[in-house]
């Protein structure tokens, strides 16, 4: 009767570190997995929109964007996040800015200071409501 939707699982595999005291002052794009246990100072994304998997580190901070299909967070994110298919929120997840995401688990004691919306291909998350001509 009710149909379970499955969710690409994230990648295991992480193929670039920037590592715990490092500090990245500028636009990071990668392919495939990135683990980041310092500090990035602009926006991520993969390479065209591809999918791929960003883990922010308990220790790690992001100033910028986040733009990246699978998303697990545990440190301190400051901006906007789009996660096009899973975002998990773990326990000392910080985050201050708006989330899109596909997919959501969110473990207890993680903060978000911003909207959540839920982003379905063909759906309408949203929905503007307009006064009737009579109205004023």
């Amino acid at each position: 009767m009710f149909e379970k939707k499955k969710h690409a699982p994230p990648q295991k595999r992480i193929d670039c570190l920037i590592g715990a005291g490092t500090t990245v002052a500028g636009d990071v794009t990668f392919t495939g997995g990135l683990r980041i246990d310092g500090t990035v100072r602009g926006n991520i994304a993969t390479v065209d929109g591809a999918a791929g998997t960003l883990v922010v580190s308990e220790s790690a901070r992001v100033d910028g964007k986040i733009d990246v299909s699978h998303v697990v967070i545990n440190g301190t994110v400051t901006g906007p996040i789009v996660a096009n298919d899973y975002l998990e929120l773990q326990p000392k997840a910080r985050v201050t800015g708006d989330i899109g995401y596909k997919t959501l688990e969110m473990h207890l004691g993680a903060v978000v200071h911003g909207k959540l919306e839920h982003t379905e291909p063909g759906s309408a998350s949203v929905v503007e409501l307009k006064r009737a001509a009579g109205d004023a």
